[in-house]
């Protein structure tokens, strides 16, 4: 199954909820045994197709257990046998006696996630990688673990998850034979795989730019709490994105160091293409990153600019007040005017209420123009545009 992302804000239930660790790697526990097999035993076996292809034609068979792929390993032709689902104990059993899998080989390939590496065998060349796509808008990505055992003759690919495949456009060239894939050996087919997983991390990482681009609107013009959160999980998914491609790219820079008996000269230069991209993918991610913690410091500082303009609305308004508040207490002591002329006399005015209402609405229209001269209201329509 698809490995989902989740990222969440730390809050203090998150204490007593699973959350997902930054090292998201399958371990084993202590009394495992070497090699050991992490499966459900009551699986239902893997969906298993096997290509075979020459320059002239090629098949796709249908096969139910990995026995039936004997009669193509020393054939002339490629095999190619795609593993969809994990499947059960059984399966993988026959598959490592058929294909001679070592042990340690097939528990990288089952227990899943494992960290994207290269290993070399004696007689084959093991490669795993992740494979990431989105989901939706705002929503955490999904990575999936794809092994690829390249033999001599033969190449088998095991995919975690069944229900999404990035590998449909190498069996659509491999069908109506474009290009020169039906040309060369077995190694050239696993280029073309790694190089179309490896692709597919750009559709994932131009969505992210464009949530960036969003979030940069939504930090200047409408700053909130739920802003906070998004940049947060934004630089955690990035993290992990970061991650899976900064070890694939160690991984193919050591197969074009060291190179491999099963892979020849002319096709490793291929390789190399997939290690430019793996570099691209690196300094966007890191882009990207910067950007996000950019956006975090517009963030905090465009909080501080609204809560500067709403202080200073609520200092005009106060502003506004105190004197209107001033006359009405001062008229709100009620002093006598009959103990003495002194003693308020305006109590007893016949225009007495009506001038103290055209007193504090002249102060206060007053109090207004001036501030407005002053220029202190330009700034109030983005503030109350966001309040709202």
């Amino acid at each position: 199954m698809a490995h989902s992302i989740k990222i969440q804000p730390y809050t203090p239930e998150l204490e007593e909820e699973e959350e997902e660790s930054y090292v998201d790697y399958h371990y084993d526990d202590p009394e495992d045994l070497p090699g050991s097999l992490d499966l459900e035993p009551d699986a239902p076996p893997p969906d298993m197709a096997l290509i075979d292809y020459t320059e002239n034609k090629s098949t796709r068979i249908k096969i139910s257990s990995p026995k039936a792929c004997i009669p193509y390993l020393e054939s002339d032709s490629v095999s190619w046998l795609n593993v969809l689902g994990l499947g059960n104990q059984t399966s993988w059993e026959q598959m490592a006696t058929v294909f001679q899998i070592h042990p340690l080989t097939l528990g990288d390939v089952v227990n899943v996630p494992q960290r994207p590496k290269i290993v070399q065998d004696k007689n084959q060349l093991i490669i795993i990688t992740w494979m990431v796509k989105i989901k939706s808008d705002f929503e955490p990505f999904e990575k999936e673990q794809i092994s690829i055992i390249l033999g001599k003759k033969y190449l088998i690919t095991v995919q975690e998850n069944p229900e999404y495949d990035c590998l449909k456009p190498i069996r659509e060239r491999i069908n109506n034979n474009r290009g020169i894939i039906r040309k060369k050996k077995v190694d050239y087919l696993a280029y073309s795989l790694l190089d179309t997983i490896i692709d597919g991390f750009f559709p994932v990482l131009e969505e992210y730019g464009e949530r960036i681009e969003k979030l940069e609107d939504e930090v200047v013009f409408n700053p909130c709490n739920k802003t906070m959160k998004k940049i947060y999980k934004l630089r955690r998914e990035l993290l992990s994105l970061r991650r899976a491609i900064w070890s694939q790219r160690e991984a193919i820079n050591i197969l074009i160091r060291d190179g491999s008996l099963l892979i020849n000269p002319d096709v490793l230069v291929y390789f190399r293409d997939c290690y430019e991209h793996t570099v691209q993918l690196r300094d966007i991610v890191e882009t990207y990153r910067e950007l996000a913690s950019d956006l975090m410091n517009i963030y905090l500082s465009s909080v501080s600019n609204k809560m500067n303009e709403v202080m200073k609305l609520l200092t005009v308004i106060s502003s506004i007040f105190i004197p209107l508040t001033f006359i009405a207490g001062v008229y709100g002591m009620n002093f006598n005017p009959q103990a003495s002329p002194w003693n308020m006399p305006e109590l007893d005015w016949y225009y007495g209420y009506p001038l103290c209402w055209f007193v504090m609405l002249t102060t206060a229209l007053c109090l207004v123009y001036f501030f407005w001269r002053r220029g202190w209201f330009d700034n109030f329509s983005t503030t109350i545009k966001d309040d709202d």
